[in-house]
């Protein structure tokens, strides 16, 4: 039988968790609260007046303050722990106040009420990794020295003691030690010491638990999930542009019930975050978006999908019941159309003709034909250009070099005095495509040293047999392009200006800017969401799996300076990759400013 979904349960079940939770934190923590009519109304809430029940209110209203946005995500470990603490919320004030029938019976109402829905309550719990043992244990260390700072400072104190003192009572009295705040009235004394033990019982417990609970990465894929993901892309790779990036270490991969269709995601705060199309046979994909769907009911995670195209934004809208926003539009050049003739690519032919006079070359090869030395040099020029101590990039974005099974990659390096000075990395894009992933250069070098390198990736680009490139993404261009022209209107023009404002943080006018110079095609990209309402939270978890916000990590990290994707965040440990045979490849040599093709053979650790 299908279950009936009630969104109004969770909700409701939340919110009201939540205001008892602060009820009873303000019953303890205010003198005055105790005295006023509200506090006469919360007295039929879950919650203790005697000094040691008193403790354990503040214990308890903590706690249904922290599981409130779990009930509401219909997270199935959160109701088991709410069904815990009303009983013994209720069975506590039945001992010590037998007259309070009230709270107990409103208690079991509540509690009746949530067995009775226990339907609504089926999320399981999200991907966890030790990590989360660090961030209970100072949030709590935060909560506990706010709400202890508030309990000592008791009006029967005696005396005015400094807040060094208050503190250090509060720090002592975590770990069961009386500090040196006194109070006139023991009452007090013993509400302050039994709340304090109380705190710190709870972090030490709830951190151990997290902590010594068995481990799950993140990202789960095995070696034959990816193997199974790799045969997809050889056959269907050249559908989607961004496909290749299904294959970065921190996402995770579910299959259609046919295997013919496969989708990558991540989780970032509750939110299941795919990006571009789905990978396989395009008759797969509904199967396999219902699988996805299927997953974040399961979990209760928001599923969202970021930079897909046309055809796969409507399959997700149709399939999901899902909508779409147009994000941006991807550049791609067509190689065979390409050509630095005429007036509207005289800058682009300008800047690439100063660049080589003044004595920069260029070499572009595979991944395959690079020896683990020059891989070791490339990969730590690249680093040390990087801007900030975070990678970024999540959709269009690989965020590993020199992989052995990468070998299939382009690598276009620039060269001065016998040293590398920048770096382009390219992804296969099915047999005769390449979607760009990570541009870098030294910042002593030269301006428009990029734009030699794109304009020497497309002049020997049919040489390696392909025919298309992916340049980078550009971040809502059709508002930038048409805010812009004559004519536009008021709030076209008033959205480019807004845009233009935050290109002082984000690269978007800047990156729309140095694609067009290049005069590509250009391919719309989607959001695909499910309400208007999780747009935000949609924003924020894609954020920080882009690594535009980077919570945890220490501030003062400076913004990306480079164009394009910068790669990631460190992925974790994985399977060694499956090695395959390679055939020879054609690599070009640089010689006097001109790439000239020659013959490699692939070396050894190289796939």
């Amino acid at each position: 039988m299908k279950k009936i979904s009630r969104p109004w349960v969770p909700a409701v079940a939340g919110y009201v968790s939540l205001v008892i939770g602060f009820l009873d934190v303000l019953k303890v923590l205010s003198p005055r609260f105790g005295q006023s009519r509200v506090a006469e109304w919360s007295n039929v809430l879950p919650g203790i007046v005697s000094t040691v029940a008193r403790a354990s209110s503040l214990v308890v209203g903590i706690l249904l303050i922290m599981i409130a946005h779990a009930l509401r995500r219909r997270k199935v470990r959160a109701w088991r722990a709410v069904v815990v603490l009303l009983p013994v919320s209720a069975t506590v004030e039945t001992i010590i106040h037998p007259g309070h029938l009230a709270t107990v019976v409103l208690s079991l109402i509540l509690l009746v009420g949530l067995v009775l829905c226990k339907d609504q309550f089926y999320a399981l719990s999200d991907p966890r990794t030790r990590w989360a043992a660090l961030w209970n244990l100072l949030a709590f260390a935060a909560i506990d020295l706010g709400f202890g700072y508030l309990l000592v400072s008791r009006p029967t104190i005696e005396g005015d003691p400094d807040l060094y003192t208050r503190m250090e009572h509060v720090v002592l009295g975590l770990v069961g030690v009386e500090g040196d705040v006194h109070y006139s009235v023991g009452r007090v004394s013993d509400l302050v010491y039994f709340a304090l033990v109380f705190l710190g019982v709870l972090t030490a417990v709830t951190t151990l638990y997290l902590a010594l609970r068995p481990e799950r990465p993140v990202a789960r894929r095995s070696t034959d999930e990816e193997k199974r993901l790799r045969e997809l892309l050889d056959r269907h790779g050249e559908r989607d542009s961004l496909g290749y990036f299904a294959l970065r270490r921190d996402k995770s991969v579910l299959f259609s019930p046919s295997g013919k269709a496969a989708i990558a995601y991540r989780v970032v705060s509750g939110v299941m975050l795919a990006s571009g199309d789905p990978i396989g046979d395009p008759e797969a994909w509904p199967a396999a978006i219902k699988v996805f769907m299927s997953e974040a009911r399961r979990h209760a995670w928001v599923p969202a999908v970021i930079g897909c195209g046309e055809t796969g934004g409507e399959v997700w809208t149709r399939e999901g019941g899902m909508s779409a926003l147009e994000m941006g539009d991807e550049a791609i050049v067509d190689v065979a159309d390409f050509t630095l003739q005429g007036r509207a690519m005289r800058n682009v032919r300008q800047m690439a003709n100063r660049v080589e006079r003044a004595g920069y070359t260029c070499r572009m090869r595979r991944v395959s034909d690079l020896s683990q030395e020059e891989r070791n040099k490339i990969k730590s020029a690249a680093d040390s250009w990087r801007s900030g101590e975070t990678e970024r990039g999540f959709s269009m974005a690989l965020g590993r070099f020199g992989d052995p099974s990468d070998a299939d990659c382009m690598v276009v390096t620039a060269h001065k005095d016998d040293e590398i000075r920048a770096v382009l990395h390219y992804v296969p894009w099915g047999p005769n495509g390449i979607s760009l992933d990570l541009m870098r250069r030294d910042r002593d070098a030269e301006p428009g040293l990029n734009e030699l390198l794109i304009v020497k990736t497309l002049q020997a680009a049919p040489e390696f047999g392909i025919t298309h490139v992916s340049l980078n993404f550009a971040m809502f261009r059709a508002a930038l392009a048409g805010g812009e022209r004559l004519g536009a209107g008021p709030i076209l023009r008033a959205w480019r200006g807004l845009l233009v404002l935050l290109s002082r943080w984000y690269q978007i006018e800047s990156l729309y800017r140095f694609n067009a110079k290049f005069r590509p095609i250009w391919e719309p990209r989607f959001l695909v969401y499910p309400k208007a309402r999780d747009l935000p939270r949609i924003a924020v978890g894609a954020m920080q799996a882009e690594a535009f916000i980077t919570l945890g990590l220490p501030l003062g990290r400076k913004r990306s300076q480079e164009y394009g994707q910068a790669g990631t965040e460190p992925e974790p440990a994985q399977p060694e990759p499956h090695p395959v045979p390679v055939p020879r490849r054609t690599a070009p040599k640089q010689r006097g400013g001109h790439l000239v093709l020659v013959r490699e053979r692939s070396r050894s650790g190289s796939r």
